[in-house]
């Protein structure tokens, strides 16, 4: 028996006390194995990030399928009205999309970063100013734009275009002329909204839009007998409706208020360097992508049956941006938490909201994936009768499906480069993997390997796979600490109207950085230099 005297007695097990009384000398057993926590923390952390993620995106997917029904009505009244209609009308989006709302759309995303990041460091007053910047850059590169749409007739002609047709799609493009003024403020708007989780008014505005919208297309196409410009006048009236339900939200639920108001200030009009050193980038990225498809469209009317592989190509590019919206709201989703909690200066959940949404950007792909082979031998029937249109289109689905494979990560690689400010590196490899490596890749397979039609499509799966190799490997060796102080320096260099910071950062200058960091620092001359030596290790990555 046990006469230890020694409370919590390590040599039996008894629990020590004395006096006499113990219990039998009984090898104590060895203690159970202490399970590892961390993986289980961090697989905890991981699934509590999928939440607000999600949270984000869903809202988006919806909005996403509205106005993806917007453009379905339009076309469904073209188609109605005469096939001149149809063809000039498909010709005049075209012309519109590779021309003036790419570069819209791309130009405003320079905002993404600066507004994410303002509002994850609780400075509100950024955002109304790159709300108010991004607005002026818009309307003004709109003019240009205008003029160039305003001769678009010509040009077509030029291009060996029927002068029907093109004289059809010069009418739906005057028309739409309008809409450029629109898309001037409702594209950085929903970026303004969206950058502070504000989802879910969007979703409901563009509903209520869209609700308006086949009425107004009956209206002007079928009792006004306006025809095609009925048609384009319809479009700029939706997106009038939705501008005004969006200002009504933005003004009755006072998010205005916080961030400056509506009032122009002098401000709005100088200091313009950190959001051009972020517009214009994003806006190469952008087109560079979008102009990738008007460019097989081309390829496809050298093909051997040039007027099979188009209106294909037609259907192909319908699907393919129908599925885009998933990936590319999940992408909105992770440059907003990305960029707000780089600008908190949370550099680790910066990382871990970048993971996340890059995990959730596979499983995407696996289901898309998966939609474009279980369909393949259906889905072209219903946008056409013509067999040899559906046994080409059938033939392509399941490539269609493995380039969202690819095309699900690198769109929210995408986003995780927006919401940490290098849209220029998005833009290098967009650059890189479409035209370096895909272009080659689709017109050697298609035209010198006799692939035909599935050697275009072959192409894009290459720059799908070169892209997101590409942004893997970024993601993999970026330094979080680094774009968190990244972070704080923009929005502070973007609250002051200075240009420094984003040109800098964007030209690899880290001599104006670290002297903005001193300009902004109490005297701390080791933590100055800690912020240059951080930025300048990050750029080597990126």
């Amino acid at each position: 028996m046990c006469t230890h005297t020694v409370p919590g007695c390590a040599a039996c097990g008894c629990g020590g006390g004395g006096g006499g009384i113990g219990l039998p000398l009984v090898e104590k057993p060895p203690p159970a194995p202490v399970l590892e926590r961390k993986p289980r923390v961090a697989l905890a952390a991981a699934l509590a990030e999928v939440g607000p993620i999600l949270g984000l995106a869903l809202p988006m997917i919806l909005t996403g399928l509205i106005l993806y029904l917007r453009s379905m009505i339009s076309m469904l009244f073209l188609g109605r009205i005469s096939g001149l209609a149809l063809a000039g009308g498909s010709l005049a989006i075209g012309f519109a999309n590779i021309t003036g709302y790419s570069v819209l759309s791309g130009l405003a995303m320079g905002m993404e970063p600066i507004c994410g990041q303002a509002f994850g460091a609780r400075r509100h007053a950024v955002l109304g100013l790159a709300l108010q910047r991004t607005v002026l850059l818009l309307l003004c590169v709109s003019l240009p734009i205008a003029i160039l749409w305003a001769s678009m007739r010509p040009l077509l002609i030029l291009c060996g275009q029927d002068e029907a047709i093109a004289a059809a799609a010069q009418s739906y493009i005057l028309f739409s002329l309008p809409d450029l003024l629109l898309q001037s403020f409702l594209h950085p708007l929903r970026i303004f909204l969206r950058t502070q989780s504000i989802n879910l008014p969007l979703t409901y505005c563009a509903a209520l839009a869209i609700a308006l919208h086949l009425p107004i297309n009956y209206f002007l196409v079928s009792v006004l007998g306006l025809g095609i410009k009925g048609v384009a006048l319809a479009s700029v009236w939706a997106n009038l409706n939705l501008l005004l339900f969006l200002l009504g939200y933005v003004y009755v639920s006072g998010v205005h208020k916080r961030t400056g108001g509506f009032a122009l200030s002098a401000e709005s009009f100088r200091g313009w360097g950190s959001l051009l050193s972020l517009a214009v980038p994003s806006c190469v990225s952008v087109c560079l992508e979008w102009w990738w498809y008007e460019i097989m469209i081309l390829l496809c009317g050298l093909l051997s049956n040039p007027q099979a592989t188009v209106a294909s190509m037609g259907i192909l590019i319908q699907t393919t941006s129908l599925i885009y919206i998933f990936p590319s709201s999940l992408s909105f989703g992770v440059s907003t938490r990305v960029g707000n909690e780089l600008g908190a200066n949370r550099p680790d959940r910066a990382r871990r909201a970048a993971t996340v949404g890059l995990g959730c950007s596979f499983g995407l792909g696996l289901v898309a994936f998966a939609f474009a082979v279980s369909v393949r031998s259906v889905w072209a029937r219903m946008f056409t009768a013509d067999e040899a249109i559906i046994t080409l289109t059938a033939s392509v689905l399941p490539i269609l499906g493995a380039c969202e494979l690819g095309n699900c990560p690198q769109t929210t690689g995408c986003g995780v480069l927006r919401g940490s400010a290098r849209p220029k590196v998005g833009a290098n490899i967009n650059l890189g993997a479409f035209y370096g490596v895909g272009m080659p890749v689709a017109v050697g397979l298609a035209f010198w390997a006799g692939l035909d039609f599935k050697g275009l499509w072959l192409g894009l799966w290459s720059a799908q796979a070169a892209c997101v190799v590409l942004m893997l490997v970024v993601s993999r060796r970026t330094d979080w600490d680094s774009q968190a102080e990244r972070a704080q320096l923009l929005t502070g260099a973007a609250s002051r109207g200075d240009g420094i910071i984003g040109s800098s950062i964007a030209e690899g200058d880290e001599k104006a950085i670290a002297g903005k960091a001193a300009a902004e620092d109490d005297g701390d001359e080791k933590s100055k230099l800690a912020i240059s030596i951080k930025i300048e290790h990050s750029m080597t990555l990126s």
